[in-house]
C-alpha cells in the first residue's frame, strides 16, 4: 500500500477560489513587515493601536502605535476618530486574541480595521523592528 498524501488527503482549492480567500484574507491582515515598512516611508495613514494593557504598553510598543487596550473600545472612546480612519491593532502575538477582539469591535463601530499579525513578539523578537520603551523612575 502506498503512502497517501496528507497534504493532498483534502484537495487543494480551486485557483479561483483561492485567490477569492487569499485576497478576503489580506483585507483582514497585514504584517510587521508591512507595517514598518509603511512607517518607515511615512506612509503610515492609519492609527496604529496597540490593545494590550497601559502596563505592557509601557514596558515596550512599537514606534508610533498608540495605546487603547481592547476592554476599552467602545463609541465613547472611538468618538474622536472621523469615520474614514483605518485602524491596525496589535496586541502580545499568535498566542493571544486580543487584536482579534478589538478588530471586531472596532469593525462593529463602522471603521475599517486591519490586524497586524504576529503581534510585538514578532515586531520586536523576530523582525528587530524599533519600539519605545518607558524608562522606569528607578532607570531616569
Amino acid at each position: 500500500m502506498a503512502n497517501e498524501s496528507n497534504v493532498l488527503a483534502y484537495p487543494a482549492a480551486q485557483s479561483n477560489q483561492a485567490n477569492t480567500f487569499f485576497s478576503n484574507k489580506l483585507g483582514y491582515e497585514t504584517d510587521c513587515s508591512d507595517v514598518y515598512a509603511d512607517i518607515k516611508d511615512n506612509n503610515n495613514h492609519f492609527v496604529f493601536l496597540d490593545v494590550r494593557s497601559a502596563e505592557a504598553f509601557d514596558k515596550s510598543h512599537a514606534i508610533t502605535a498608540v495605546n487603547m487596550p481592547h476592554s476599552q473600545i467602545n463609541e465613547q472612546t472611538f468618538a474622536q476618530y472621523d469615520k474614514d480612519t483605518v485602524f491596525v491593532v496589535y496586541c502580545w502575538g499568535p498566542g493571544c486574541n486580543g487584536a482579534t477582539k478589538a478588530a471586531m469591535k472596532i469593525s462593529a463601530l463602522g471603521f475599517a480595521v486591519k490586524e497586524m499579525i504576529g503581534g510585538i513578539h514578532y515586531w520586536e523578537d523576530f523582525e528587530r523592528y524599533p519600539v519605545n520603551r518607558r524608562m522606569s523612575e528607578a532607570q531616569s
